[in-house]
């Protein structure tokens, strides 16, 4: 018997997460003009990044409590509110405590609208696999139009650029709640009998979350910092930095493109350590740059050499895939991208700020090296791949 998919929902998950990847990489442009607004040191910023981290891991706890109380429809439409209503607030004040709720609701929705458009999408398609990459490729595109939507926007007014993000925010609300999401909470059934808490006792299980762990610390500084750092060495300057964003996801869509679509991997951990060694090279070489050209290029490079780490990490846990597997991959990743963008700006207020960005070089080198661990480690326990 075929299995009826619903058009709408599957429809408005794609349509929302391309206004999620405009609203969610705006976030590091947004903290570039708050900065020059309000003259905040590179710690503040860093911590402002951190928040939004915080937010989306909080996210992860809260779309699987909040069904069971007020209902899925309703959990949905609350949490993802958090784009239009926190970069309303940033719109009205350079109140830290103000900033920190305004990233911190950002950070929800982000969260909460990455877990409801995956179940939408893929629940919703015959072919779950090539159907979330469409999606992927839809954040991507958001996440390249924003600079340009930004920079223009910017030209009239700083807090502006803000008001638009908030727009698509709202839109993306809209956009669910026209979508007939269930108003019920409804379990699925689909890996009640997995692995259970087994894959907690596996060691290859927490050399993958550590692996999570360094890739979301490297993407999430590069993400967040790096608008801030072209400008303040010189590399650009003004709007035209926010186009940085355009280069880094544009390589990144083309290398998750190729992953989906190409050929399989056959040894993945001899693949993310390969992917390791790219991405550390060219971050090596992003530091050393001066002008804006070679810069970009390398940028270009260093997001599409990291961009293949997070599909390959998750599905390298193979059969010990759970919700509660995912969720605790993903919480313990999510560390990584609270953690060191704080650090930078940590850093970067004693040491300057090359001296804080040289520190995602840490998480850089564990993605080259601890693949080769996992791989040992999982021939001698009989690991899945």
């Amino acid at each position: 018997m075929n299995k009826k998919y619903n058009t709408k929902q599957y429809t408005a998950g794609m349509g929302a997460f391309f206004l999620s990847g405009f609203c969610a990489i705006s976030a590091g442009i947004i903290v570039s003009i708050l900065r020059d607004l309000y003259q905040f040191n590179y710690s503040f910023s860093g911590t402002l990044i951190s928040v939004m981290s915080i937010g989306n891991m909080a996210a992860l706890l809260l779309s699987g409590l909040l069904p069971r109380m007020i209902g899925e429809r309703s959990t949905t439409l609350l949490l993802c509110c958090g784009y239009f209503l926190g970069y309303l607030l940033m719109i009205l004040t350079g109140n830290p405590a103000v900033l920190f709720l305004s990233f911190l609701i950002v950070g929800v929705a982000k969260g909460c609208t990455a877990n409801k458009c995956t179940i939408l999408v893929g629940n919703n398609s015959p072919d779950r696999s090539k159907a979330l990459s469409l999606m992927n490729a839809w954040f991507a595109l958001g996440a390249l139009l924003c600079p340009f939507i930004i920079s223009t926007i910017q030209k009239k007014n700083d807090r502006l650029s803000m008001a638009g993000v908030s727009v698509a925010g709202l839109l993306l609300w809209f956009t669910f709640l026209v979508a007939r999401l269930p108003r019920q909470f409804a379990p699925s059934g689909k890996g009640k009998k997995a692995a259970g808490s087994a894959f907690l006792r596996n060691p290859v299980f927490w050399l993958l979350a550590a692996q999570m762990f360094f890739q979301n610390a490297a993407e999430y500084v590069v993400n967040g910092w790096i608008v801030t750092y072209y400008k303040s060495e010189g590399i650009l300057s003004g709007t035209t930095a926010a186009y940085t964003v355009t280069v880094q996801w544009g390589m990144a869509l083309i290398a998750r493109l190729l992953m989906a679509f190409g050929p399989g991997i056959k040894k993945p951990y001899r693949a993310l350590s390969f992917m390791g060694i790219g991405l550390t090279s060219m971050y090596l070489l992003l530091l050393r740059m001066h002008t804006a050209v070679p810069a970009l290029i390398v940028l270009g490079l260093f997001s599409f050499s990291i961009a293949g780490v997070y599909p390959l990490t998750t599905a390298c846990i193979g059969e010990m895939t759970s919700s509660a597997s995912v969720g605790v991959l993903l919480s313990i990743g999510g560390m990584g991208g609270i953690i060191f963008p704080w650090l930078v700006g940590v850093v970067a207020d004693t040491s300057g700020l090359r001296g804080g960005m040289a520190v995602n070089l840490l998480p850089c080198a564990g993605i080259i090296f601890l693949p080769l661990l996992i791989s040992r480690k999982a021939q001698r326990t009989g690991g899945n791949m």
